[in-house]
């Protein structure tokens, strides 16, 4: 191998060509995470314009990803806190 190539592999003990790849990938994906994001806007954007109110959906959201168990938890407690305030 040319002193030069091997330079370019190895700086100062670090593998050149494969911190460069790693920084590719994240970028890459740094790219694909934008798009998704303005995706979700969009649809959200049709969610609106088709009379659902944004706030609600994203919760509802929310509430999907999480276990039957925990849900019921949540709301068991929401429903005690509003009866506590006499809401």
């Amino acid at each position: 191998m040319a002193p030069d190539q091997e330079a370019d592999t190895e700086v100062g003990g670090i593998a050149a060509d494969r911190l460069r790849s790693i920084i590719e990938r994240v970028e890459r994906l740094e790219e694909e995470r934008k798009a998704l994001s303005d995706d979700i806007k969009d649809i959200f954007a049709e969610a609106k314009s088709a009379g659902f109110d944004a706030k609600v959906v994203r919760q509802v959201i929310r509430i999907r990803k999480q276990e039957p168990a925990q849900v019921e938890e949540q709301e068991t407690l929401l429903d005690l806190y509003r009866r506590a305030l006499g809401m």
